[in-house]
């Protein structure tokens, strides 16, 4: 009680230099206010993202690897790489299916695709530079080289990535599209193959697979393929110009009436942490995977997107621990100051035999009490300014973000199209897809809330306990006699 009380008297009598101290705590603790809340928001953001990302793996083909025990300059070396490749053991459904049944995998879905000719539709005649073999790399659009069409199904909305990255935008969709997508023998067709074969929605085209069996597609809506600039396809029409868009069950239905069939699969696993894609592709090698494939993840993908939040996390940091810094030096310094003025009261209090120890907190006290005071005021006038100001510094992304689901939702067929938005199984939007919702903070409490007031008491009570390093050092180091003697 007694220290308090003295604490107490000591601050009134010296209100001018607590004041001051006061004012330089409470401008510390605005700027920590702010600071940490921006970073607690990027960092909020930062979650957000990661974990609007599914983290995907796909089995790609490990060219590398097959032909690393090759000379390509070598004709007898060119001629065993070649006898090898065809020996590659692919995929199938029941294969997928059976990787899939994994503890690592949470879900999966997967194109499916098979070439046909037309029956009542003609080609749009188009020269394409893949010349993969069916089955191996990435491409969707290989056009299946000894046939008319690739009839592309997919077995959810998750599978339409073309749609959903912007490749693919759809122009026409009739009311019920994403009603019956999923289930018959309907199909979207590129526009471009629309105009040549003079076709419009709810028209009906024929195919045939190469043994003469026929079957008949209902058109539900017409997409158009964005190129991208700098395309190495030297034709007039894009690479999807002879897609065909389907579900995959009705590409299931034709390779199993005709198993003679040429068929792709092209499936995506998702999985519980890209810290067990190793233990993953080890899996899938003992359930009969070729080890010339190997299993690639979309974590690039998903940091990318958080780069400039994470920048905006750094600043804040750095911002941070300068105004720490230097908060800590003024501190020190003006304590120091302080501790040479009180000398002779230092003196007088030991000599009356008050111990180092009540003394020493006694100054920490007296420092405590006006930092916390600075605390609560600069907490509550960094909370009033952190909304506008995370707000602003993250505009960009917020802005971004919005956009980005506006547009996926675009090239689905929605706003302003009959088709609206489709829904399909739990997924009751996809324009969320690979990118969060990112809402500007309504309420103080959303950026401002328990943990940063935490922070900030922990920062302010270190401060302290620094800047009081100077009254411990000193009053452990006087002489009360010393003392007494310079004054008289």
């Amino acid at each position: 009680m007694f220290i308090l009380k003295n604490a107490w008297i000591s601050i009134k009598r010296n209100k001018g230099r607590n004041i001051l101290i006061g004012i330089i705590i409470l401008i510390i603790a605005c700027a920590c206010t702010i600071t940490l809340a921006i970073k607690n928001t990027a960092v909020d953001l930062i979650d957000s993202y990661k974990s609007a990302y599914d983290k995907e793996v796909t089995i790609s083909f490990d060219r590398a690897n097959m032909m690393k025990d090759f000379d390509s300059s070598q004709a007898e070396d060119r001629e065993n790489a070649r006898e090898k490749f065809d020996n590659i053991a692919s995929y199938t459904i029941s294969d997928v299916e059976s990787f899939a049944d994994s503890n690592y995998i949470e879900n999966y879905y997967y194109t499916y695709s098979v070439g046909l000719n037309g029956k009542n539709i003609e080609k749009a005649e188009i020269e394409s530079n893949n010349n993969m073999p069916n089955g191996f790399g990435h491409g969707k659009e290989n056009n299946m080289s000894s046939t008319d069409f690739t009839l592309t199904g997919y077995s959810s909305l998750d599978a339409m990535s073309e749609f959903i990255s912007g490749t693919y935008t759809m122009n026409e969709i009739t009311d019920n599209a994403w009603d019956i997508a999923f289930d018959g023998n309907y199909v979207f067709i590129n526009e471009e193959l629309a105009d040549y074969n003079d076709l419009s929605l709810n028209d009906k085209i024929k195919l045939e697979d190469e043994d003469g069996h026929t079957y008949e597609f209902e058109i539900i809506g017409i997409f158009k393929e964005n190129d991208e600039e700098g395309s190495d396809t030297m034709s007039m029409f894009s690479n999807s110009a002879n897609t065909l868009v389907t579900n995959a069950s009705t590409v299931t239905n034709i390779t199993t009436s005709n198993t003679e069939i040429n068929a792709t699969i092209y499936p995506t696993f998702i999985i519980d942490s890209y810290d067990n894609v190793e233990k993953l592709q080890n899996e899938f090698y003992e359930k009969g995977l070729d080890e010339n494939f190997i299993l690639q993840t979309n974590e690039e993908l998903a940091l990318s997107g958080v780069a400039s939040i994470q920048n905006i996390n750094s600043f804040a940091t750095t911002f941070l621990v300068i105004t720490l810094i230097i908060g800590g030096i003024v501190l020190f310094v003006i304590n120091m100051i302080n501790i040479r003025e009180r000398k002779y009261e230092i003196g007088v209090l030991r000599t009356i035999g008050i111990s180092k120890f009540k003394l020493t907190m006694q100054f920490v006290l007296e420092l405590v009490i006006v930092a916390v005071t600075s605390l609560i005021l600069g907490a509550g006038i960094g909370a009033l300014s952190s909304k506008g100001v995370s707000n602003s510094l993250l505009e960009n992304e917020i802005n971004s973000s919005n956009a980005r689901t506006e547009e996926i939702g675009k090239n689905f067929g929605g706003e302003n199209m009959n088709g609206g938005m489709p829904t399909h199984g739990n997924r009751e939007d996809v324009r969320g897809k690979g990118m969060p919702v990112v809402e500007a903070y309504d309420s103080i409490d959303a950026v401002v809330d328990i943990k940063v007031l935490l922070e900030l008491l922990g920062i302010g009570l270190s401060l302290v306990l620094v800047s009081s390093i100077a009254s411990m050092v000193s009053i452990e180091r006087f002489s009360p006699l010393t003392i007494l003697k310079e004054r008289s």
